[in-house]
């Protein structure tokens, strides 16, 4: 019976994994979810398991609130034990956190097959943290699972040909399925007061908005003048909820609520009019839901979102015409992913 070792550890990587888990366990796949404890407040990590149904990790390796250096080091060390123990066949890594690379690392050291899915994006920009957990994770990985033809363009680019594959978005997958789920579940709207259509959605939690006094207070002030034309909700990031608690004045315009789960979150990006975001998978999700979207960065991975007219960066003055993006796929990533597993 192959065993897969699923490391994750952040919000977006729970919502990556969940159609992949369940693909896995309908294959009678066995697999061991290891939660390095990156995200660990009940609404960024218990939330998402019990909306998603996915299985309750087997290990929580609880570390988190530190730089990256010791957070990296710390994941390295625990998830190395965790391999010895479990000696899976295969190491399934998410995404471009510093779960993803010390998932990676433990795995190739101790000789062990990664499988990375989201490999081959870049944005091109090595001062961001993501970015150098997205190379060393795809230079030690065995199969590379791309979302889109750039992200296996990007991987030949560097020299990486072999066992590339091009499967589709899995996060795609993960929001076909909780639409309708989201639409009978959801009161976000009635929580708050919204009417569809009549605000936007803003997210901001990236080191390079948070760490920097000054660019934070561009970005804050961004949202504002956009909360002068439209009413702007923003559910707040732990890091950024610290910050904001700390400025004087408050956000002027801004609507602060609580971090959300998935499917409040994807009723309530579903029925808004704009979404600013400086996160790549809220990017995409703009997309899957047709809704324009601003990324408050000044690059981003997610390049088809750019070309096809649904999404600009904060820098830009305007969208170039909108067409579809066929990259993402047909909602089946997942299966397609599962069906690689078997045959490494």
């Amino acid at each position: 019976m192959m065993k897969i070792l699923t490391v994750v550890g952040a919000r977006p990587q729970f919502i990556k994994a969940a159609p992949v888990s369940h693909a896995l366990a309908e294959a009678g796949l066995t697999e061991v979810i290891v939660h390095t404890g990156q995200h660990f407040d009940a609404a960024m990590s218990d939330v998402f398991f019990q909306e998603l149904d996915i299985p309750k990790p087997a290990y929580n390796l609880e570390v988190n609130s530190l730089g990256h250096g010791a957070m990296t080091g710390k994941m390295l060390e625990r998830l190395e034990g965790a391999m010895q123990v479990e000696k899976p066949d295969i190491v399934l890594v998410y995404g471009d956190t510093n779960s993803t690379v010390a998932g990676a690392l433990a795995a190739a050291k101790l000789h062990i097959p990664v499988a990375h899915v989201e490999a081959g994006l870049r944005s091109f920009n090595r001062r961001m943290p993501e970015e150098i957990n997205r190379v060393v994770a795809d230079h030690v990985s065995s199969l590379l699972l791309c979302p889109t033809q750039t992200a296996v363009a990007n991987l030949a680019a560097e020299g990486i040909t072999e066992g590339v594959h091009a499967v589709g978005d899995v996060m795609f997958d993960t929001t076909l399925a909780a639409v309708k789920r989201a639409e009978g579940r959801s009161t976000i709207l009635e929580r708050h007061g919204l009417t569809p259509g009549r605000y936007a959605v803003a997210t901001i939690h990236r080191a390079e908005n948070t760490d920097d006094p000054e660019r934070f207070e561009r970005v804050v002030a961004w949202l504002e003048a956009a909360a002068l034309h439209s009413a702007v909700v923003m559910p707040v990031h732990p890091r950024t909820g610290k910050l904001l608690a700390s400025r004087n004045p408050a956000p002027a315009g801004l609507t602060l609520i609580e971090s959300l789960g998935y499917l409040d979150m994807v009723r309530l990006v579903s029925q808004a009019a704009a979404i600013f975001t400086d996160s790549g998978g809220l990017q995409k999700e703009a997309y899957f839901h047709r809704v324009p979207c601003v990324t408050l960065r000044d690059e981003t991975e997610w390049v088809e979102t750019i070309e096809a007219g649904w999404n600009r960066l904060w820098t830009d003055d305007g969208y170039t015409p909108r067409k579809e993006i066929p990259d993402f796929g047909d909602g089946q990533a997942s299966l397609r992913i599962v069906d690689l597993l078997k045959a490494l």
